[in-house]
């Protein structure tokens, strides 16, 4: 008896840990870990008891490639334009999650708007019809704070453009957002049709996944004059 409970012990500690490991997603880009998080305060989260008051929800860009389920430049783009806003919005202060108005130029199929207005939703809270509508007569309201102007398109050579309003002061900021000076290796050309078919071999795979993410790490890290353009709107 003694032997067997033991055996169920171990096994048990077994399970466990295995459980702990299987928990964390394991990225295979050492990068991902030195990229700038994003910090926001938010109120719903502390009325709500997930947090205590003054701790911030803290958004890294492994946490929108979870959302994704991938790691492109239109996700990596995404989260370094809604870091830039939030900067230029508050300057100094940590911005308030659920707080913020976005609107895109263009409608949500224009070029990567449904992509990037996730990442821009999972951070800032803005919703389209489909978020959550408040509490208590519509307090913390996240529904129809982000927009898509269908008759009004951001300049063709662009990727996207959109508008960050804050609720409280009113102030507003256009970022725009273009990646055409990212230069992409010839070799990623004859590796990624292989990669997308299933055919590339581990060695082409791991290879193409890095070429690809030569240029993230570019727009996330250390993007290029132009890349990434902001204005106040008055």
């Amino acid at each position: 008896m003694y032997r067997i409970s033991f055996f169920l012990t171990i096994l048990a500690l077994s399970a466990l840990l295995e459980g702990e490991t299987m928990a964390q997603t394991r990225f295979n880009k050492a990068f991902f870990d030195e990229v700038e998080p994003i910090k926001l305060v938010d109120p719903l989260a502390v009325t709500l008891g997930a947090i205590d008051k003054g701790e911030p929800l803290v958004y890294t860009y492994g946490d929108a490639i979870k959302m994704a389920g991938h790691s492109c430049p239109a996700i990596s783009g995404g989260y370094k334009l809604t870091q830039l806003a939030l900067k230029e919005l508050y300057k100094d202060k940590t911005p308030v999650r659920g707080e913020i108005k976005v609107t895109f130029r263009g409608g949500v199929e224009h070029k990567v708007n449904g992509p990037i207005s996730q990442v821009i939703s999972l951070i800032t809270g803005a919703a389209p019809e489909s978020g959550f509508g408040g509490l208590g007569g519509g307090k913390f309201n996240r529904k129809n704070l982000m927009s898509f102007d269908e008759k009004n398109e951001a300049d063709p050579s662009c990727v996207c453009s959109a508008i960050f309003e804050r609720m409280d002061t009113g102030k507003k900021v256009e970022i725009t957002y273009s990646n055409y000076m990212l230069d992409a290796n010839p070799r990623m050309g004859e590796l990624m049709p292989k990669s997308v078919k299933g055919i590339a071999s581990d060695a082409e795979l791991k290879e193409f996944g890095n070429l690809w993410h030569d240029r993230i790490k570019t727009i996330l890290m250390n993007p290029p004059d132009g890349m990434f353009v902001i204005k106040e709107i008055k």
